[in-house]
């Protein structure tokens, strides 16, 4: 059993198609991170898991079951765009009024657990306005995982933050699934940060899944290269592309593809008279692989 399965989703507004026959399987415990350009229809996505919008077509399981099961419907957390909360309310008082709609048997047991978990126990008493766009994204996380939810279901939640945000928010989502059997959907465009803690991917593009893949596979597809520099760039290029079979310059550098040996590559260019001013081992990360993978699909 999977958390989520979808199959043939279609979603349209005026009769365009934002989601066009869309196919996605999220694993229990994952964290899958779903990837793709402004319009693509990662958002619109996680609004029909969610049931914010209907459907045109298409069939859409959680655990197993219908999404419109209202078991199913108490399992499922979310954050999109905003944790829409009152600004001049505390913390605690914005999640105990999620708490009393939720209707939770015992809230401030329940408060005290999230804060906890998205580590702002000590600020329960600041008011919502106070706080900072990375506080505000961790309340809002805070507020869908009241009800310990099964699934959480993440729109943009890294965007805006700074290196110190994103860790915290690293540290919390990885806490979520392993910690607390959570499984996470979470979309973002800071592919780097996604890397760190992503265990499956899935890439959408024009209401359409282009692929999706295990972190492992992923490690697997991701080509490494050595970066290099000359005295002479061209002329470089020029010898080594004789012996080996990718050789690029980009940004005045030379980058010689799967090659493992470093030594072949050193001893071929002093071989033709050629003075090394850096060399180093590289790997293609999740965004060069991304913007790799979309040229290819625009070519096709």
């Amino acid at each position: 059993m999977n958390a989520i399965e979808i199959t043939g989703l279609k979603k349209s507004f005026h009769g365009l198609y934002v989601l066009d026959g869309l196919n996605m399987t999220v694993p229990l415990g994952a964290i899958y991170g779903f990837i793709g350009e402004n319009g693509s229809g990662k958002s619109t996505t996680e609004k029909l898991i969610c049931g914010h919008l209907v459907p045109s077509a298409g069939h859409i399981q959680l655990f197993g079951k219908s999404y419109k099961d209202a078991g199913i419907r108490a399992r499922v957390g979310a954050l999109i765009e905003n944790a829409g909360c009152f600004p001049n309310a505390t913390i605690y008082q914005n999640l105990m009024m999620q708490a009393i709609n939720l209707n939770l048997p015992r809230p401030h047991e329940d408060i005290h657990r999230v804060l906890k978990i998205v580590r702002m126990e000590d600020g329960a008493g600041l008011k919502f306005k106070k706080c900072s766009l990375g506080m505000k994204q961790r309340i809002g996380i805070a507020m869908a995982l009241l009800g310990d939810p099964a699934l959480l279901i993440l729109d943009e939640p890294i965007n805006g933050l700074d290196t110190d945000g994103m860790r915290i928010m690293r540290e919390i989502l990885t806490d979520i699934t392993q910690s607390h059997g959570c499984t996470v959907l979470i979309s973002s465009h800071i592919l780097g940060e996604l890397e760190k803690i992503a265990t499956h991917y899935g890439i959408i593009r024009q209401g359409k899944m282009v692929q999706e893949l295990t972190a492992t596979e992923m490690e697997g597809r991701c080509r490494t290269f050595t970066t290099l520099k000359t005295g002479d760039i061209q002329r470089a290029k020029l010898d080594l592309q004789k012996l080996f079979p990718d050789v690029r310059e980009e940004g005045g550098e030379l980058r010689v593809y799967d090659v493992n040996d470093t030594e072949a590559i050193v001893r071929h260019l002093l071989d033709n008279g050629h003075t090394i001013q850096l060399l180093q081992k590289n790997r293609i990360g999740l965004e060069e692989y991304y913007i790799e993978l979309m040229s290819r699909k625009e070519g096709a």
